[in-house]
């Protein structure tokens, strides 16, 4: 897909801007991390500035990682497999040589981190919480090194922890990324509540697989990976419903938005704003045309802002 002429960028829509846990927005559509690099990657197709409402970076950890080897994506029916495994610079690295090129976008930047302990995520959170960064995005759906490999997003009293070391050392908006790897994901957001997490972001993928029938081997390098795409969205709508039921901290809702009426669906259910992934990778100005569908029916139903529509799904 050739890049797109932004000379003549629409202006941002204020019936669309939100404030998510005290960061402004100009729309409710976050790139979500892993599928939008750090932004300037799409810089030819989207404006940065005014179409998107915040970038959510490519995960970081404590140290540069490679990632996994062997195949790290395949498509599946309506949905991608991913086992990326983390590639990134590091936490300190992307502040000192990545993050100053992405403050010239008027754009705000939530940190996406994963860890192996507790006492990491309090590092990460404190390393990045800097100028430039908006807010700190959580991922406890990576495995938990001091609990024999279990990822941390499965016990409720991991999650209360790891927000509370977070919390405690930065003042930036803290918002947890639930896995729906779980029996009850209420129970989790409840968790991040309690640990005076600010908000929550859900859901990540789902575990997945696939098999090459001609090797007799698993198609992807790490056996397993996360499923992304359109094949999770009545899962994801489901969940972000429920934990809208049962605490008070604002949603983002995210797993297969594909269009303007998935990105409301998610509102409805309880979404405060949405992060778009997959949708980027089939196209790469899909979050400016979700942006402009939602703008479309906030005029179509003459709402004062498309916040009106939070939890507005009639039981």
């Amino acid at each position: 897909m050739s890049e797109r002429d932004l000379n003549n960028t629409v202006m941002p829509n204020p019936k669309l801007a939100v404030n998510y846990c005290g960061i402004a927005m100009k729309n409710p559509i976050i790139a979500a991390s892993g599928t939008f690099g750090n932004g300037p990657e799409y810089k030819g197709y989207i404006d940065l500035s005014n179409e998107v409402g915040a970038i959510s970076v490519k995960g970081l950890t404590p140290k540069g990682r490679h990632g996994n080897p062997g195949t790290r994506i395949a498509e599946t029916p309506s949905g991608v497999l991913n086992c990326i495994g983390l590639e990134n610079p590091g936490a300190e690295h992307f502040v000192g040589h990545v993050l100053p090129g992405l403050m010239k976008y008027d754009v705000p930047l939530l940190a996406n981190v994963s860890a192996g302990s507790v006492a990491e995520f309090a590092w990460m959170a404190e390393t990045l919480s800097v100028d430039g960064i908006a807010g700190i995005e959580v991922n406890v759906s990576c495995p938990n090194v001091e609990c024999e490999g279990m990822a941390f997003g499965v016990d409720p009293k991991v999650v209360e922890e790891v927000t509370k070391a977070v919390r405690k050392v930065t003042n930036k908006p803290v918002i947890v990324k639930l896995s729906p790897n779980v029996t009850d994901i209420v129970e989790i957001a409840k968790a991040v509540e309690a640990g005076g997490g600010n908000g929550v972001s859900l859901i990540n993928t789902l575990l997945g697989m696939a098999i090459d029938i001609h090797r007799r081997k698993p198609l992807l390098g790490n056996t397993y990976g996360g499923l992304s795409g359109p094949a999770v969205k009545p899962v994801a709508l489901r969940m972000v419903h429920q934990v809208y039921k049962g605490v008070n901290i604002p949603i983002i809702g995210l797993g297969g938005i594909m269009t303007g009426t998935d990105a409301i669906e998610f509102m409805m259910a309880g979404a405060s704003a949405v992060q778009v992934g997959t949708a980027t990778m089939v196209n790469p100005n899909a979050i400016s045309t979700i942006a402009k569908q939602m703008a479309d029916y906030v005029e179509q139903y003459n709402l004062n802002s498309i916040t009106d529509i939070v939890g507005a799904v009639h039981q």
